[in-house]
């Protein structure tokens, strides 16, 4: 057989082993057993309780017997079946004798507790009481306590995890496993505390069974089979007080390990070398330790044999201690004499240049719950969403947002960073949600005062349950993830021309010769420059414009690009190929497009201002470029307020001067070319620029 079908057949023999006792525990429960089974299975758990017990002990780490929880169940549910067997036979047997029950009851029973039922009843009551009151009390505090702390910490460890694979200390295996540990941590301490719940009801059971077995079986003694009281209770205690005391023992022993178990460090030693390594690491408890008990030994009246004898063991393990560790020294002494000193003036390499994110979010420690899904945090998911809809939008693939803890940040900041350096910054209430005054509302809500970080609006931050009320008095009303979102959506479609490279643009037409291989082929770099391509795009990004047309722009640079490799130009002719796509983007499917032009004279004007400078800015007398300003703004705020799309009309020689004017005095204002609007459009003037502006050109 090969090793392959040896390990298949391993594990499908492994598998087969725990539904096939959990249906051996229920016959139990139903078929009556022979007093020898009742003998193999008693001893069984003994000594599986024994196994459990020092695996706990030799256990480096509590993730390494992370299956304990489900262990501690069966062995339970294995107790509770063999107690319901045994007090079967126990009830339907006791009158023939104390042997009725199998050996093992019998032993413990008669040898254990010296036949005395009273003190059996006595001893198998401590040991209830350590088992539940002790033992199973405390270790399931410990494991509730860990459960607790372990997944509030589950959040700062996974953004560690992220942080450490950002910065290029692991690589994605390595996290990945990480984030299976810190997963495991958390599941393990959940589920022990729970599991501590069986072996304490299993101590109350134990209590009930005993009560049970010893009054039923004096009745069903004397009643039934003519007993006088001193023999039912003789034969009946003695059988139910062993039954007791060979499964409350690996109770105990399973509780013991339980305790051991959750009361454990993660380090390199089992328990047993943690104990020595810890405990008697300093000599001197020792050396005090033996003086006080030779110091007693020597009073008259005490035992002063053992006392010695004691004092005597514990000054001698603590001289041995002092010798080791003493020769440990030395030897490490002397192997760091023999190695060479380390090197103190090491070149740098370039592996110590670490590169920056292209886009980063930083959140302050009381926003890190939106960001753990664990935790019902959905920020993950909807920056994902925006990632798709931007890409799918714009025309090229938007990279991964990388998301970090920054305890520099107060609490509730957060902040959006492009290639390391802060392009938005706002503060969240993680608690609450933010209703944001669209332009009309008919009513004032209570909450604090705030402005939506992506648009500026009028909000406020409000609790919970103030939502419907809010939405029905027309505020439109987001949860913190949602802020976020949208705030970053913005921010990139802002800042698109600066996330597209060289190597996005190569991705792109990599893509595109797939379906024209000709067209790209013939174009980069016979035609265009891959730098001046890569401009071209940008440029048309930084004016919203998207470039997921990409054939249409290829073929106009290379129609264009042998007479003129100008990006400005190439972008203008490119801008008028897609103008069908522009104006659809600004007004819809609208036959009219509502148009704002200059007056003859004041467009004269600019392009005679344009011609005259050697570098394409334009020299006007900055009072006309002020009134200019002010006339475009307040045309087109009214414009806006009927509800209609701010667009400018102009000659395509100073539209884009125009275009960079405004981009950031009139955000909502769209420039455009009389030769890029189609011709099936038709164009309504709905307010002439400049008919009462004039100015000499500087």
């Amino acid at each position: 057989m090969t090793a392959q079908g040896m390990a298949t057949s391993n594990k499908k023999g492994g598998g087969i082993v725990a539904p096939v006792m959990l249906v051996a525990l229920l016959a139990m429960i139903i078929v009556p057993l022979p007093p020898i089974a009742l003998d193999i299975l008693f001893t069984f758990n003994i000594a599986l309780s024994l196994i459990v017990l020092l695996v706990a002990i030799y256990v480096l780490k509590p993730l390494d017997f992370a299956v304990f929880p489900s262990i501690l169940l069966v062995t339970t549910l294995l107790r509770l079946a063999l107690n319901v067997a045994s007090t079967r036979v126990v009830l339907l047997e006791g009158h023939t004798g104390t042997d009725a029950a199998g050996q093992v009851i019998q032993a413990f029973g008669e040898f254990v507790i010296g036949g005395n039922y009273a003190v059996g009843l006595v001893v198998f009551s401590i040991l209830v009481i350590i088992n539940f009151v002790v033992v199973t009390k405390g270790a399931g505090r410990i494991a509730e306590v860990t459960a607790r702390f372990t997944l509030d910490s589950l959040p700062g460890k996974q953004m560690a995890i992220d942080a450490d694979l950002n910065a290029g200390l692991i690589d994605q295996d390595e996290a990945k496993i990480r984030r299976e540990e810190v997963r495991g941590e958390s599941d393990f301490y959940g589920a022990m505390d729970g599991a501590s719940k069986f072996v304490r009801g299993d101590a109350i059971a134990g209590l009930l069974i005993l009560f049970i077995n010893i009054i039923g079986g004096l009745a069903i003694g004397m009643a039934q089979h003519g007993l006088d009281f001193s023999s039912a209770m003789h034969n009946y205690a003695s059988l139910t007080i062993g039954d007791g005391l060979v499964a409350q023992i690996p109770s105990l022993v399973i509780s013991t390990a339980a305790a051991i178990i959750v009361t454990r460090v993660s380090t390199s030693q089992d328990m047993g070398e943690q104990v020595v390594s810890q405990l008697f690491k300093n000599t001197r408890p020792l050396y005090i330790t033996a003086g006080i008990l030779g110091g007693m030994g020597i009073i008259p009246g005490m035992p002063n044999l053992a006392f010695l004898t004691l004092s005597g063991i514990c000054a001698a393990g603590a001289y041995y201690l002092d010798q080791k560790q003493k020769e440990e020294t030395a030897q490490e002494i002397a192997v760091q004499e023999q190695e060479p000193p380390p090197a103190q003036d090491v070149d740098l390499s370039w592996d110590d240049v670490s590169s920056v994110d292209i886009i980063g979010l930083e959140v302050g420690y009381r926003l890190i719950p939106l960001v753990d899904t664990n935790q019902g945090g959905e920020l993950m998911a909807k920056i994902k969403g925006v990632r798709r809809k931007l890409t799918q939008e714009l025309g090229f693939l938007i990279q991964s947002v990388h998301i970090r803890d920054n305890l520099d940040l107060n609490p509730n900041i957060y902040r959006i960073l492009l290639f390391g350096v802060p392009i938005g910054e706002a503060e969240l209430y993680p608690d609450q949600d933010m209703a944001i005054n669209p332009g009309q509302v008919f009513g004032s809500i209570q909450g604090t005062a705030t402005r939506d970080p992506a648009f500026n609006l009028e909000a406020y931050w409000i609790d919970s349950s103030q939502r419907e009320n809010a939405q029905t008095l027309g505020y439109t009303v987001v949860d913190p993830s949602t802020v976020i979102a949208t705030h970053l959506s913005q921010l990139l479609q802002s800042h698109a021309s600066e996330l597209l490279g060289h190597e996005e643009v190569q991705k792109l037409l990599d893509n595109l010769s797939n379906v024209a291989p000709k067209l790209v082929e013939n174009l980069v770099p016979s035609t265009i420059a891959i730098n001046v391509f890569v401009k071209v795009l940008q440029n048309l990004l930084s004016e919203q414009i998207p470039i997921r047309d990409l054939r249409t722009i290829a073929e106009t640079l290379a129609e264009h690009a042998p007479r003129n490799q100008d990006p400005n130009y190439l972008t203008s002719v490119v801008r008028a190929s897609l103008g069908r796509s522009i104006v659809q983007l600004i007004n819809g499917m609208e036959k009219e497009l509502p148009v704002m032009t200059f007056d003859p004279s004041l467009e004269h004007l600019l392009q005679q201002s344009l011609s005259s400078t050697s570098e394409g800015e334009m020299g006007l007398e900055p009072g006309l470029a002020e009134q200019l300003q002010e006339s475009l703004a307040s045309n087109a705020k009214q414009i806006e307020a009927a509800g209609q799309p701010a667009v400018l009309l102009t000659a395509p020689s100073i539209r884009p001067w125009l275009a960079r004017m405004i981009k950031y005095t009139i955000p909502g204002l769209f420039v455009l070319a009389y030769n890029e609007v189609p011709d099936d459009k038709q164009i309504k003037v709905v307010s002439v620029i400049g008919q009462q502006l004039n100015a000499p050109v500087q």
